[in-house]
């Protein structure tokens, strides 16, 4: 006897492979900064991979059609009045997800960098329980692709070293914003997240809240549109202010309680 026929939408994208996601409430947070001309195939990169996620643009005090384009490609939208910073938005987009009670959350930039079609690699050890927040890291393995300028990979390579040490466990990326959390990541980021170059600081913290986390390799590609603000002076330094905030971060007596601490 024949069994029910599937839903053709999720078996046919690369996210219907993946058993249990149907059955969860997830979204995708996408922080943009002036990011009109890449956003369109970033949506429609979600959409391919997963066609019941959810995308929620956190648009960050852009003054292009950032929003105007997000919205026309049926986006959600949360427009900030004026420019936070990566880490504000972040955090508002995982905000967002918490109050809204999704079960998933995968973060993706809005420059085209991080390609949705591997978000599955992310995903999986999530729906398998084998982590909080999983990163995709461009040095956990030799993948290809786009790695960004020799001076900022000597530091992202350094910072990697440091936060190894001080958390007890080999971190390769530390600075990639492409991330798959659950319901606990989710929770953490929304209380409390760093809010100037964050990525480096909440690994640590991630670690304070003994939340699991494990890197999985994979390539990223160059911005689709606009530029980074991050020169090669300002690669240095973002090296020096983080590892700074990283050191006065490990003499706070206190971290930001987890409401529902397992």
């Amino acid at each position: 006897m024949r069994g029910p026929v599937p839903d053709t939408a999720v078996t046919t994208s690369p996210a219907g492979a993946l058993r249990g996601l149907s059955d969860l409430r997830r979204v995708a947070i996408v922080p943009a900064l002036n990011e009109a001309g890449a956003l369109p195939a970033v949506i429609d990169e979600l959409r391919a991979f997963d066609p019941g996620l959810d995308v929620v643009v956190v648009d960050d005090g852009s003054v292009d059609r950032t929003a105007a384009v997000a919205r026309s490609m049926g986006a959600r939208v949360l427009r900030l009045p004026f420019n936070l910073g990566i880490g504000g938005a972040v955090q508002t987009g995982f905000r967002f997800a918490f109050e809204n009670d999704y079960d998933l959350a995968v973060r993706v930039d809005g420059d085209g960098q991080h390609d949705p079609s591997q978000l599955g690699l992310l995903i999986a050890p999530v729906l398998a329980g084998e982590a909080d927040i999983v990163v995709g890291s461009r040095f956990a393995a030799d993948a290809d692709g786009y790695r960004s300028s020799r001076t900022r990979r000597i530091g992202i390579r350094l910072l990697a070293r440091v936060v190894s040490g001080i958390v007890g466990q080999r971190v390769t990326d530390t600075t990639s914003g492409f991330q798959a959390l659950n319901k606990h990541g989710i929770a953490l980021f929304a209380r409390d997240y760093p809010h100037d170059y964050p990525e480096v600081e909440a690994t640590v913290m991630v670690f304070r809240h003994r939340l699991r986390l494990i890197e999985v390799p994979v390539s990223m590609r160059e911005r689709g549109s606009g530029r980074s603000s991050i020169t090669s002076l300002r690669s240095v330094y973002y090296m020096v202010k983080v590892l700074l905030a990283i050191f006065v971060g490990l003499f706070r007596r206190n971290v930001v309680p987890q409401e529902d601490a397992r």
